[in-house]
């Protein structure tokens, strides 16, 4: 874990409840000095314990679905393995692109405003690349559940609710304009922009940012911002484990025995694929096994299956379409 000792865990729990807090907000709640919080973030930037700030944008609320597309290989090249990819890539409604170790090679999250031209993409996939394809599935998300990172300060876990953030389809479309649009993409990049940064793009001024900026936040266009962590620095690694039940009606019951775990990031609801989405933050698979065997304990005859995916390679991670 090199370095990184009580203060910095704090600071990053802290950059994680709201990266846009000053380091003087930050120094007060962790008893360090704004110099001292600045010369520590700066140095996990560089030590590459922070990767990046992001903000937890809401796409639902701006008139998208989401669809995840799982795709098993067979007889496919590297080279046309990196086509396939790249075309995935460069269609301008991906989300994520990623290589998966487990019984899923690939893995596409993709916002859809329109099936029709949502299918339309998929066919001249399947058109270049169908023989290749042994296996496809298309998942549709439902909601997220995102819980604060207690991997962090483990000894202070909340016993109340984790929950940081829902998000959820079925919901009613924001009002927002192009400024307000281009606002949300340039947080998407950097949620620690300075307003006056933001307003210089925009060619006006910090008030009407922020003024806007609050109007995001009120609607929950905007969920929050927060830190992405390397979390290989604190000897730790996610796993994404799919659950297929045998009672549904425990679904819920699973949930609220994991969420005040420290290990437990979030659960994802979706038809289309498993019963059960979730994603922990473990040391090892040993740590994996321990948890599904806990749980096949409390909760016996109520787990037909399950199986964990692991990230090989991200190509692809954009929280917004591209405007243009």
């Amino acid at each position: 874990m090199g370095n990184i000792d009580l203060k910095d865990r704090k600071i990053l729990y802290e950059l994680d409840l709201d990266c846009r807090q000053s380091n003087s907000q930050i120094g007060k709640k962790v008893g360090l000095k704004r110099d001292i919080v600045s010369y520590r973030i700066n140095r996990m930037q560089e030590e590459g314990i922070i990767k990046y700030f992001w903000t937890v944008i809401d796409t639902f609320k701006l008139g998208y679905n989401v669809f995840r597309v799982y795709l098993n290989f067979q007889d496919i090249s590297m080279d046309e393995k990196k086509q396939l990819i790249q075309d995935f890539v460069d269609y301008k409604y991906s989300w994520a692109v990623s290589s998966i170790a487990g019984p899923i090679d690939f893995s596409a999250v993709i916002w859809v405003k329109n099936i029709y031209e949502f299918n339309n993409f998929l066919d001249k996939i399947l058109e270049k690349f169908g023989k290749y394809i042994s296996k496809k599935i298309i998942s549709v998300y439902v909601q997220a559940d995102e819980y604060d990172k207690s991997y962090l300060l483990p000894n202070d876990i909340k016993k109340s609710s984790r929950v940081k953030f829902t998000i959820n389809c079925g919901q009613e479309k924001a009002d927002i304009d192009e400024v307000d649009y281009k606002i949300i993409d340039a947080l998407s990049l950097n949620a620690r922009i300075p307003l006056i940064d933001l307003a210089s793009k925009q060619n006006t001024t910090s008030q009407t940012i922020n003024y806007r900026l609050q109007k995001l936040i009120k609607s929950g266009v905007i969920k929050g911002f927060r830190v992405g962590i390397d979390i290989s620095k604190f000897d730790l690694q996610y796993f994404d484990v799919r659950i297929i039940l045998t009672d549904h009606a425990y679904r819920k019951k699973i949930i609220e025995y994991l969420q005040n775990k420290p290990f437990f990031k979030c659960i994802n609801t979706a038809f289309g694929y498993t019963d059960l989405e979730m994603e922990f933050i473990l040391k090892n698979i040993d740590k994996l096994i321990e948890i599904m065997d806990d749980l096949n304990e409390k909760f016996p005859h109520v787990i037909r299956n399950y199986h964990y995916l692991k990230i090989r390679e991200r190509y692809k991670e954009r929280w917004l379409p591209k405007l243009f």
